[in-house]
């Protein structure tokens, strides 16, 4: 058995067809088909059932993809280990976040204390995350909600008010506070379903007999407060992520019945460099100067 062959079959199991499986893989269909072949032949089963160019994972191929996934994901653990040891101070950061509002100040603190470490970030949904976590491509995630898993750790590093904005000349602009079923008349503006605070927000507002009506719904949470300034509807936006524009009021919910909270989340078993070590530190050292502000 070749490492080759458990990487196309990793790549064909996770996108169930031939042709796109090839093209991620910059190799030839019939290329990829003979490797998969092979591989079966060696394990002596077929791992798929064929339905033209579609393939389906069959018991036989999803029992060997847990193993496969393991045994690649260990040697990517060796290979990051043994780098770190040669050269401590190079090297990638594989980040991905559900909430980028943050980012941008621990980026900037984190490339202060280690300049010559590059950085890759991802924004993406609760359910890509879990993925790429349990595949081992990201170091860390910055995730809300947080992630609970039997291979995840997942440290709460901050409890994140979430707020109303609303446009100034709107009917509760001159408020400071508003209750959640005063706004069950409201159009609103928001990400789309499968983002953290917006998942968040429509369960509770369910609970309290109404939802939430959207005339906007995309994928770029910073856009928001654009089309609340433009009267286009008011929106939920967390503390972390409000700008202070004079045309925009920020409430706060009546008895702080809306917080979300913010996670640092990595894989257990994953390697943790000296550089991603240091990233750790220096996102628990932000948010603990963020909850320091809050109470003065």
């Amino acid at each position: 058995m070749e490492l080759l062959q458990l990487k196309y079959f990793l790549a064909v199991a996770r996108l169930e067809h031939v042709t796109e499986a090839a093209r991620s893989l910059h190799v030839t269909q019939s290329s990829l088909s003979k490797t998969i072949q092979r591989l079966e032949e060696d394990l002596g089963v077929p791992l798929f059932d064929r339905i033209g160019r579609n393939l389906r994972l069959n018991a036989f191929g999803s029992r060997f993809l847990r193993r496969a996934e393991r045994a690649l994901f260990e040697l990517e653990q060796g290979k990051q280990e043994i780098s770190d040891l040669s050269s401590p101070e190079q090297g990638t950061l594989e980040l991905a976040v559900t909430t980028a509002s943050t980012l941008p100040h621990i980026l900037r603190e984190f490339r202060k204390k280690w300049p010559y470490i590059q950085y890759h970030v991802q924004m993406l949904t609760t359910q890509e995350m879990v993925a790429r976590l349990h595949r081992g491509e990201v170091d860390f995630c910055l995730s809300s909600p947080p992630i609970y898993g039997d291979d995840i750790e997942c440290q709460i590093v901050f409890i994140d008010p979430i707020l109303v904005a609303v446009p100034k000349g709107h009917r509760l602009a001159e408020r400071s506070c508003v209750s959640l079923t005063e706004l069950s008349e409201e159009w609103f503006v928001g990400v789309k379903k499968g983002y953290g605070t917006r998942d968040l927000v429509d369960s509770i507002c369910n609970r309290l007999g109404f939802t939430p009506k959207y005339v906007y719904e995309g994928d770029e949470p910073a856009r928001l407060s654009n089309l609340v300034e433009a009267e286009i509807g008011i929106a939920f936006i967390p503390s972390t992520a409000k700008y202070s524009m004079d045309s925009i009021q920020y409430l706060q919910v009546d008895n702080h019945e809306l917080v979300r909270e913010i996670a640092l989340i990595w894989h257990r078993s994953r390697y943790i460099s000296k550089a991603a070590d240091a990233f750790r530190e220096v996102v628990i050292q932000y948010f603990e100067t963020i909850s320091e502000q809050i109470i003065e």
